[in-house]
């Protein structure tokens, strides 16, 4: 296993830390006025989806947990477990729908996603981080309304609740930022 130490940290960087797996969402170098310096990070449990605090000394050497990612498609959902596809050698897999995270509310049938493995083992599954989804209910837009003039809440095709623009109406497709729930643009 390569090892990283407190210098090498960039966000997105996994490492082994207490048995466990995790991935980089945040650090910041920190000096204080007495002492050595530390580095204070955010991060991801790849295993729970949790997110922690740790504070590490400078220099502090890591496993560096190496990552596979694989494209799989999504077919259908079978009791609590999801069925993904690898869209190459046909062959099948279930996941837990915990693997998704919050990401699921936008999981549709037939999408691609994709799934992140170590040593063989899945821990986790992502949705890409831009979807178009068409709305499937909101409030109809009142003759006046402007682009810049506000939201309201509308319902897409998989479930999600997100803002839009009050011009956006049932039926519109729009793209989504699936990291940030945002409404991006209508899509022709």
């Amino acid at each position: 296993m390569p090892k990283v130490d407190t210098a090498d940290f960039k966000n997105g960087l996994s490492i082994i830390h207490d048995g466990e797996i995790f991935t980089i969402v945040w650090f910041q170098h920190h000096k204080p006025g007495k002492g050595g310096a530390v580095m204070r990070t955010k991060l991801k449990n790849l295993r729970t989806g949790g997110v922690i605090d740790r504070t590490f000394n400078a220099g502090e050497k890591f496993e560096q947990a190496v990552l596979e990612r694989r494209p799989m498609q999504y077919l259908y959902k079978q009791d609590s477990e999801y069925v993904l596809m690898d869209p190459d050698s046909f062959d099948q897999i279930e996941i837990a729908s915990d693997a998704f995270g919050s990401g699921i509310r936008y999981l549709k049938d037939g999408m691609e996603v994709s799934i992140l493995e170590h040593n063989g083992k899945v821990l986790g599954a992502e949705v890409p981080n831009f979807v178009e989804l068409e709305v499937s209910d909101t409030d109809p837009g009142v003759k006046g309304d402007t682009a810049s003039g506000g939201s309201k809440p509308a319902t897409l095709e998989t479930g999600a609740v997100i803002n839009v623009p009050f011009f956006v109406n049932i039926g519109d497709r729009v793209k989504v930022d699936t990291r940030s729930d945002t409404y991006l643009e209508r899509v022709k």
